[in-house]
């Protein structure tokens, strides 16, 4: 795992894209051994314009400036103890953030930065933290909603990299993170998931979302067409 940054550092991203008015999202890029791996940040503003941020990544000072006109940083998320990388640099920046990590992953995120609790209080019904069940509590994801739809937020149990080419892209591929379609990859599976009846029984429940709009993953493109179908056939191929 590379180690996670003592100073602020930033990597190539792209702009911030706003959806549906209270979230906003970035894709960078990690350089890594014969390949980019793409990473994306989200961050959901609750009410009293307070912000989420799940998953960090350090942003040059202009998209920075972006992101702290549209709220007040107070939850840091860190999803999964495989994205530290820019959690202490957050941290250290805006120290009055309050630091989350799934219970599973705390340890290991608490190497790096001091987390504050597994189960954070948004007190805003309309957005709900999640331990995702049969990943030994290592992964988790968010579920806003909003007049326009639902938005779930995934970490790495989803890989959706459509554009992936060359050696990296293979290798990708290999890993289960590139395809042509939405899939849990392989690493992840057996790395990560212990029960695989209750990530099933997840990602159906989660399907059964009749407002769900889209799907927002670490790694790759968003899903938006037909999101509820794609949950049913990511549950099926755990079978």
């Amino acid at each position: 795992m590379t180690k996670a940054f003592e100073q602020w550092k930033v990597l190539p991203h792209g702009k911030l894209e706003t959806l549906d008015g209270n979230i906003l999202t970035v894709v960078g890029d990690i350089h890594m051994p014969l390949m980019d791996l793409p990473r994306r940040m989200t961050v959901v503003r609750l009410n009293g314009s307070r912000l989420v941020v799940f998953s960090a990544i350090a942003l040059d000072e202009d998209e920075m400036a972006k992101l702290e006109a549209f709220g007040r940083l107070a939850y840091l998320i860190v999803p999964s103890d495989k994205h530290r990388l820019d959690a202490k640099i957050w941290k250290n920046r805006y120290p009055e953030m309050q630091v989350v990590a799934p219970e599973g992953a705390r340890a290991a995120v608490a190497k790096v930065v001091p987390v504050d609790t597994a189960a954070p209080r948004f007190d805003d019904p309309n957005v709900q933290f999640v331990t995702v069940p049969g990943t030994r509590d290592r992964e988790s994801a968010l579920v806003v909603r909003a007049p326009k739809g639902t938005t779930l937020v995934l970490n790495d149990i989803v890989g959706n990299i459509r554009n992936a080419s060359g050696i990296g892209g293979w290798l990708l591929g290999i890993f289960g993170f590139a395809g042509k379609k939405a899939q849990i990859p392989g690493v992840v599976k057996m790395a990560m998931i212990k029960d695989k009846n209750a990530l099933r029984a997840q990602l159906l429940e989660w399907a059964e979302i009749e407002s769900l709009k889209r799907i927002l993953v670490s790694h790759g493109s968003p899903i938006e067409d037909n999101p509820r179908q794609v949950l049913r056939d990511l549950a099926s191929s755990l079978k």
